[in-house]
């Protein structure tokens, strides 16, 4: 039997704040400190109360109270939260009295916890709240509200159904293996295999692009001294961040700064310029440069008439956009050119249609083995091993995506996941 918890839901510094209560006896316990022209055991579900929480005959604040019925509330049981003024006095007023009625204090994440564990949500989904909570762009905002809604589970669902039509076509086979009986061709087998792996190829792929939309993605500036890189980040960020001089190597160090581009969020980094140099503070510098470039998503080369782009290694995975600075269609002093680079950035990073992208690195782990397993599978099928070896593939795969949708975890998992949410939610 689960505890009743409660916990203050709502940040400081505003005018109203909001306690949350979730539980068997919340409705009773709520009723013990809650006084007004109708009871809130007697409330309809979806109801709002007003009237006053008491301690004794003493008044501690006037309320709103909001009474939620298992099992349509966000926990999946009785729930009630109430709304009083924002004062720390009164809110830990409140806590206490909760406490001393029988309530005991929820711990980080409790209450999306018990939503998951009540079948209000999959795993996927309560990990998309701590995303969503946390969201700072439209486009962290929208990826979270995507996997919440259940956009990433439908098609990790939909990859669970045709592993699992698989493998019980092969497991009616073991069963009998003596007729010799084939209850599906293996070609379709091999092809339907395929397409598994193909989609959990595509899932684990687009992990790089949602962790940096997720985090901000990181962009290098690079080029030799003296071709513009402090100017541009400047006119990037739309602030003077950067030292800009003549003087070649006045970068000497990372400088980093974030901004915001069409809902998506960048992190600028302007490197030291690329050049051969004696100095050794400035060949940290540039040595720092190098590893800034193999951090980033995307590298911005830049040049000036005259100047030779650097020249260092590039992955195939990086997004290399070229400038040649001071010149008629780009100018970074004065913002030519500017607009047609920041589309180019957000192109190269944001996501086409309503396409899902992978941003947990859990369920990106999860997925890497998923996809060996598939693979060991279609191999296997390909190979006319025997079944029983296709068929452990097979199971093996459907456990690991399992654990992205918590249809398979353990308590260790889920504490270690609900661990990083607040307290509250």
């Amino acid at each position: 039997m689960h505890s009743t918890i409660c916990a203050i839901a709502t940040a400081q510094g505003g005018a109203i704040g909001i306690v949350r209560v979730s539980g068997e006896r919340a409705i009773a316990i709520a009723e013990g400190i809650f006084r007004g022209k109708r009871k809130v055991k007697d409330a309809k579900p979806y109801s709002i109360l007003y009237g006053r929480i008491v301690d004794g005959e003493e008044t501690v604040d006037e309320v709103l109270v909001a009474i939620f019925r298992a099992p349509h509330s966000y926990t999946g049981e009785d729930s009630v939260e109430i709304s009083c003024h924002a004062s720390p006095y009164i809110l830990t007023r409140i806590i206490s009295l909760l406490i001393h009625h029988g309530c005991r204090m929820a711990e980080p994440g409790e209450f999306t916890k018990r939503a998951f564990l009540n079948g209000k949500m999959d795993l996927s989904q309560a990990e998309a709240v701590a995303d969503l909570i946390a969201s700072e762009t439209r486009a962290q905002h929208r990826m979270a509200m995507n996997q919440m809604r259940g956009g990433y589970s439908e098609k990790l669902r939909s990859l669970r159904d045709k592993l699992l039509h698989m493998t019980s076509l092969l497991e009616l086979e073991l069963d009998f293996s003596e007729e010799d009986i084939e209850f599906a061709k293996r070609e379709e087998l091999v092809s339907l295999a395929e397409d598994i792996r193909s989609e959990t190829s595509r899932l684990t792929g687009s992990f790089r692009q949602g962790d940096a939309i997720k985090k901000g993605v990181p962009v290098a500036i690079l080029g030799a001294s003296n071709v513009g890189k402090s100017t541009l980040l400047n006119a990037l960020l739309g602030d003077d961040r950067s030292i800009v001089s003549d003087c070649q190597g006045t970068t000497r160090d990372i400088i980093e700064d974030t901004t915001t581009i069409d809902g998506i969020q960048f992190r600028f980094i302007d490197t030291a310029g690329i050049r051969h140099t004696d100095d050794k503070v400035e060949q940290m510098g540039i040595e720092r440069s190098l590893r800034a470039a193999e951090k980033a998503m995307i590298i911005i080369l830049l040049t000036s008439p005259g100047v030779d782009y650097p020249n260092i290694p590039i992955r195939h995975d990086q997004t290399v956009i070229r400038i040649v600075n001071k010149t008629d269609s780009f100018q970074a002093l004065t913002g030519r050119g500017l607009e047609e680079l920041k589309n180019q950035l957000v192109g190269a990073v944001k996501p086409a249609g309503s396409d899902i992208l992978v941003t947990n690195l859990r369920h990106y782990q999860a997925l890497c083995l998923a996809q060996k397993d598939i693979e060991r599978a279609r191999y296997a099928l390909s190979a006319a091993l025997p079944e029983d070896i296709v068929a452990e593939e097979l199971r093996e795969c459907l456990a690991h995506l399992g654990e992205i949708l918590g249809d398979i975890t353990n308590e260790e998992v889920l504490n270690n996941i609900f661990s990083h949410f607040c307290i509250g939610k």
